[in-house]
């Protein structure tokens, strides 16, 4: 194989490793944000149930309020139907303590309803608040771990951007020209292999006279196609 075609295969390697690192470490911003998406869910779930808790006892204290009121009523229409000597009176009175002591029971009932309902949330609540325990410590190693896969991919950048430039600096420039738009235009394949007569970039077939120049291994050959360069593997 042709030195300087030797020299631009370990190129490309590494500049493919780069650019799929830097792919990688575009995306960690996404993926933490994901996270800190996911722990936010979490608290923001424990925090509406606790709202929906604290709605609930608000809404009892309330009920319980309205019984307080129709029973003091209740209360003062008893001592002023005893203290009554008409009869219509005593009546009318009778009414209205059934019609208050009707609507406590209604409200008692509903003041047991919303009771019980309490009593599920709060049994909700410390579920919810054990799961969001769970997520946090679970977000939190994955962020550390992000972060230790930042600082990796960091300093392996480094050293394959080191290598590049070792590489890059022992070539021909306009050849390295060539690569570097072949490879900006040719999806990070700048350089493929002859594989039984057709190039494994662009899938066309080869002219006879190409294929035995790639074989020969003398010069830098492309593809008629596509302008890949070409090589044929050992």
């Amino acid at each position: 194989m042709h030195a300087e075609l030797e020299q631009l295969l370990v190129l490309q390697d590494r500049q493919q490793k780069i650019k799929q690192i830097q792919t990688e470490i575009r995306t960690l911003p996404l993926q933490k944000k994901n996270l800190e998406a996911q722990l936010a869910a979490s608290m923001a779930s424990v925090e509406a149930l606790k709202h929906k808790g604290r709605q609930v006892e608000l809404d009892r204290k309330k009920l319980e309020l309205d019984v307080g009121t129709r029973a003091e009523s209740v209360s003062r229409l008893k001592t002023q139907q005893y203290q009554t000597r008409k009869n219509d009176e005593f009546q009318a009175m009778g009414h209205e303590i059934q019609r208050y002591e009707n609507e406590i029971t209604k409200l008692e009932d509903q003041e047991l309803e919303l009771m019980e309902q309490g009593d599920k949330l709060k049994v909700e609540v410390t579920a919810e608040e054990k799961k969001a325990t769970a997520t946090k410590d679970s977000i939190a190693r994955q962020m550390n771990d992000l972060g230790e896969k930042s600082k990796t991919l960091e300093t392996r950048l480094q050293e394959l951007a080191k290598e590049r430039k070792e590489l890059a600096e022992k070539m021909d420039e306009d050849l390295l020209n060539r690569f570097e738009r072949l490879f900006t235009s040719k999806g990070d394949s700048a350089i493929v292999a002859v594989e039984h007569g057709v190039c494994t970039g662009c899938h066309m077939k080869l002219t006879t006279a190409t294929v035995k120049d790639a074989e020969a291994g003398k010069e830098i050959v492309s593809c008629e196609q596509c302008g890949r360069i070409l090589y044929v593997p050992a």
